[in-house]
């Protein structure tokens, strides 16, 4: 995939958010002829400016998905659409549920539509697994707006944009994730807030979030979801990790940080669904991820892919990798590093 960003016009919507940097990163390297960052954050903007400031192909755009007349004048001349802008926040998207409903389906159908009438080749939309069985606000949302990208891709009539959705776990280190929150906690309190030691999760880095975002958008031809495979994480061994590795970098005992168990927020889940038993009746499988077809569109072909054995894809199901596994992950990728959690100290 090389290059395949090379001359074209970017659009990242939610561009100032984890997985928008990263994409950001990733389409510079290719020598677009300009990235477009939409997003409601100026002071982000601002930081993102002042990181990237001896780029002259980055254009910086205040907005919101919910603004249609906005989203449509920022995609003129665009070639592909990032749509990674989202309420994400669980117990947000409870207490606040149709403002999770104007940003996630009301904003996802702006951003089609705006595609279609300004004759984008390919929008992305990121999902995730909360969308599977949804018991949350947030999860609900990202359903409906799951459906309203695989539509598009049969009534755009004789629009030619194809539209496609990646479907995440939790990426390790983003901002709101468990991981910098339990550094926090064990820096200010010596203690963790754990919703249940039973818990697993899907989880995926930021490198793969990015990978797989891309390569949706290279492979689509219409209307699928892509689906990652990923490892599954028990929440109880990822805080003894953090535990050990904070405590010896902050000089103090393990045995004087607290796990407090505080059960199941709202609409929370204890295990989480990347694909339903039903959905893999008709998903093809590669060797890092699987694919679920539009069944409203012609048959398509995918180079390697196999029919994926029926089941469900959850992480009940699924054993959770070793501590010694998990504790790699965490240090290959720089998760439990002190640098971002002392300058947030820092600041407090």
């Amino acid at each position: 995939m090389n290059g395949y960003f090379y001359n074209k016009r970017v659009l990242i919507i939610g561009g100032t958010g984890t997985i928008g940097r990263s994409l950001l990163k990733d389409i510079l390297l290719d020598d677009p002829t300009v990235v477009r960052i939409l997003s409601r954050d100026e002071h982000k903007q601002f930081e993102l400016q002042q990181e990237y400031k001896e780029y002259q192909n980055i254009r910086y755009l205040i907005g919101d998905v919910r603004d249609y007349n906005r989203l449509y004048r920022a995609m003129q001349d665009i070639d592909y659409v990032f749509h990674v802008a989202a309420m994400k926040h669980v117990p947000a998207c409870e207490y606040n549920p149709f403002e999770a409903v104007q940003t996630n389906i009301i904003g996802t159908q702006n951003v089609i539509q705006a595609s279609l009438e300004s004759g984008v080749s390919r929008t992305v939309f990121t999902s995730t697994d909360k969308a599977i069985a949804p018991t949350n606000t947030y999860g609900a949302s990202k359903l409906m707006a799951e459906r309203l990208v695989s539509a598009a891709q049969y009534y755009g009539g004789g629009k030619q944009t194809i539209f496609s959705a990646v479907r995440f776990g939790n990426v390790m280190g983003s901002r709101g994730s468990v991981i910098p929150l339990f550094q926090r906690q064990i820096a200010r309190h010596k203690h963790v807030t754990l919703t249940s030691r039973e818990m697993t999760r899907f989880m995926m880095t930021k490198r793969q979030a990015t990978e797989l975002t891309i390569r949706a958008m290279f492979m689509a031809q219409g209307g699928e979801v892509f689906v990652l495979k990923m490892p599954v994480i028990g929440l109880n061994d990822l805080s003894d990790i953090i535990i050990e590795e904070m405590s010896s970098k902050l000089g103090i005992k393990q045995e004087d940080v607290q796990i407090k168990e505080i059960g199941l927020r709202p609409g929370e889940k204890m295990f989480e669904e990347l694909m339903t038993e039903e959905e893999s009746i008709h998903a093809l499988e590669l060797r890092d991820m699987f694919i679920i077809p539009n069944q409203f569109v012609d048959k398509r072909e995918y180079e390697g892919a196999i029919h994926a054995p029926q089941q469900s894809y959850s992480s009940h199901s699924v054993p959770p990798i070793s501590k010694v596994e998990l504790r790699a992950i965490l240090k290959e990728n720089k998760l439990i590093e002190m640098d971002n959690i002392s300058l947030e100290l820092g600041e407090s």
